[in-house]
């Protein structure tokens, strides 16, 4: 079976205005012969070849010009310079390909992370502190390095620069290292060192250390042989176009390239689209509009039976959704308590212990566990409810225990004590124990959705998808699985990216880690470059092959990684 002329409904430019949003007479002034929409849809590597002749002007030129265009103004020479000034920063950091009306809501989080900290450059301040949260997150290789050398005139100029990052080529490149552990949850939050980076070598019990100076063993995994294909041909988004891919099946596919090359489109909104059409599945958000892809020619979609798409969207909007009721462990663990005597002397069932029903929860704060308090004068904020004090049911609820604990204290627990606790509780300890070996022992069971981060929450769900008995041939689709990982929470995650391969799965993630990249049975590169220089397939293969691939980006650093393993 073959899925041919995909096409889809598109929006169409308004045909007044040609999608400007402006009038004739607004569209009628130029610059350098363009209109502003012209100069807005152009990338920003042309648009600062269009000002940097009026830059160069001296200011006495631009005051004595007889021609008083426009174009030669003192003032007109004043912007330009000034517009410069900006994109030059940005061509710096690798966003050459970006054009000034691109919409913020289609930029990659390295593209986003890259345009906030271009913005602190050129503020030309000095004695600040800098605080960032992984800056290199998203970034492939070839973006990273000249961030960090963005992070060096920063510093140069006078600042201070506190920067949380996993990637050990940016922890190497510092001037003193914090490592904070041993572990998460409440087996970490000790200093377990404070110096300059070779010393951390000497701290054993550090996972950092392990992986920042080659003491950590690499995951032990032998390539796998394709058993079919997925081809896709003619496919056009974005910066896609007219482009063939071939996606092995039933092994595990790395889809790799810079920032911007066109990776998340080709399987997070094409790919997907296009299995999610062929499975008669509806949109995943309710209200949500289909995607416009264009795919000429599809086969191999019929092999699949299931997508499952393991994003970083949250698991919840509500703090009334958390980790054990997401999995559906929580249900069992509400059985064992309606099981107890206490629970079936009082006539307590099941539904009594879950805080959404009126007769098991705090009737003050409706089972959420915390009041809002409005404050003269001041933005309102949350107290924890005065009469449950967070426990989020009634006292006489909270009168039924299980071997001491009521079941307020399992939502207590963090995964790893409950898994200890609940051990002959077959339905909560199998999720339990697969949360443990995707690195999640130290969340809490009643831990909020709106507290996890976006890597927690796809590490759930993929626990979660774990323990479920599935039979038939099912789509992964994973979007930088690794982003905000330390290098020991990567390793868990690929056992488990590799479990579901085992168990006839295909797998296909957006990757930048090169230790991720290095143990997939396949590599699909796009590039070479960002926005209208990449959307093409410039390397496809296993690791090796690719690594050897000219044209890519990626090769020098996957063949450097792929050397030291």
């Amino acid at each position: 079976m073959r899925e041919r002329a995909l096409r889809f409904v598109r929006s169409v430019p308004c045909p007044a205005c040609d999608g400007s949003g402006l009038r004739p007479e607004a569209l009628a002034v130029t610059f350098a012969g363009r209109s502003i929409a012209e100069i807005n849809a152009m990338p920003l590597t042309e648009v600062v070849a269009l000002l940097r002749p009026v830059a160069g002007r001296s200011e006495a030129d631009a005051a004595t010009s007889t021609a008083r265009s426009g174009e030669t103004t003192e003032v007109a020479v004043r912007i330009c310079g000034d517009l410069v000034a900006r994109i030059d920063v940005l061509l710096d950091l690798g966003l050459g390909y970006l054009s000034l009306g691109r919409r913020s809501t289609t930029l990659s989080p390295g593209e986003a992370q890259r345009l906030r900290i271009a913005t602190q450059l050129r503020s030309g301040l000095f004695g600040v502190v800098y605080v960032l949260d992984e800056p290199s997150a998203g970034l492939h290789p070839a973006d990273a390095e000249p961030l960090l050398d963005v992070l060096d005139r920063l510093k140069a100029a006078g600042n201070s620069l506190f920067v949380v990052e996993h990637d050990m080529d940016v922890v190497r490149r510092a001037d003193w290292v914090v490592d904070i552990g041993p572990g998460a949850g409440e087996g970490g939050g000790r200093v377990l060192y404070s110096g300059p980076v070779a010393g951390l070598e000497r701290v054993g019990e550090s996972a950092t250390a392990r992986y920042l100076f080659g003491r950590a063993q690499p995951l032990d995994h032998h390539p796998r042989t394709p058993h079919g294909w997925l081809h896709l041909r003619g496919v056009s988004r974005h910066n896609l176009r007219d482009v063939s891919v071939d996606v092995p099946l039933r092994v595990l596919t790395a889809v790799t390239g810079v920032s911007g090359s066109g990776k998340s489109t080709l399987v997070t909104q094409v790919l997907a689209e296009v299995v999610r059409r062929h499975l008669g599945l509806a949109p995943e958000e309710p209200g949500e509009a289909r995607l416009e892809v264009d795919v000429q020619d599809a086969s191999g979609v019929e092999s699949f039976d299931r997508l499952v798409r393991v994003d970083q969207r949250p698991i919840g909007r509500t703090p009334r959704s958390n980790l054990a009721t997401y999995t559906g462990m929580f249900d069992a663990v509400r059985k064992l308590y309606a099981a107890t005597d206490e629970a079936r002397a009082r006539g307590y069932s099941a539904g009594r212990f879950s805080f959404n029903v009126p007769e098991g929860r705090c009737e003050t704060c409706q089972g959420e566990g915390f009041v809002a308090v409005e404050l003269l004068f001041l933005p309102g904020t949350y107290a924890p409810c005065p009469t449950c004090h967070g426990a989020r049911y009634n006292a006489e609820t909270l009168d039924v225990t299980y071997r001491g604990k009521n079941i307020a204290d399992v939502l207590a627990l963090s995964v790893d004590d409950a898994a200890a606790f609940l051990p002959e509780v077959p339905a909560a300890s199998r999720s339990l124990e697969t949360l443990r070996e995707v690195g999640l022992g130290y969340l809490r069971l009643g831990q909020p959705a709106t507290e996890l981060s976006g890597g927690e929450a796809q590490r759930i769900k993929l626990a979660t998808e774990l323990q479920r008995a599935r039979r038939g041939h099912a789509l992964y689709l994973l979007d930088e699985p690794t982003a905000g990982l330390h290098p020991s929470d990567v390793a868990l995650l690929l056992r488990q990216l590799h479990r579901l391969v085992d168990a006839g799965n295909t797998v296909v993630l957006v990757e930048h880690d090169l230790d991720t990249i290095t143990t997939a049975d396949w590599v699909v590169d796009l590039g070479p470059g960002g926005g209208d220089a990449g959307g093409r397939v410039v390397a496809a293969g296993p690791p090796a092959k690719v690594a050897r691939a000219r044209r890519s980006a990626t090769a020098p650093y996957l063949a450097a990684r792929l050397a030291r393993s």
